[in-house]
């Protein structure tokens, strides 16, 4: 027969179990936001794009980001990571002075912070570019 006791030993235990197997269920999602992009430039001009990683509606440090720049018939032009600054911010810069003019999909996608490696969800912010 359960007594008083163990059934709040029962109780406040089911709780600490169900709290933990919450948390370890739950998703690590940030998304890479550019401030204020540009979808034009000029062949040899410098593209660089700016912006941050939003994690709970705040700027996040340590956020891995990847950008992939691809042309219009998908071959990738650029391949670059780097993690956000301390204050959650990231800029990325391209020459194009090697391109052609035409449209190219620049991809960046957030690889989450290390410790949240196995639980990121991996979002991503599409641009594309005119190179005129």
């Amino acid at each position: 027969m359960l007594t008083k006791r163990n059934t709040h030993f029962l109780f406040l235990l089911s709780l600490m179990i169900l709290g933990t197997t919450s948390q370890s269920f739950a998703t690590h999602i940030s998304k890479p936001i550019l401030v204020e992009p540009r979808t034009e430039y000029a062949l040899g001009e410098k593209i660089i794009l700016n912006g941050w990683a939003d994690y709970n509606a705040q700027p996040t440090a340590d956020v891995l980001l990847n950008v992939t720049v691809a042309q219009s018939d998908g071959k990738i032009w650029a391949d670059q990571s780097q993690h956000t600054d301390k204050q959650g911010h990231f800029e990325f810069e391209f020459d194009t002075k090697d391109l052609t003019v035409g449209l190219y999909q620049i991809t960046i996608t957030s690889h989450c912070q290390e410790i949240h490696r196995s639980i990121c969800n991996y979002n991503k912010q599409t641009l594309t570019i005119n190179i005129k």
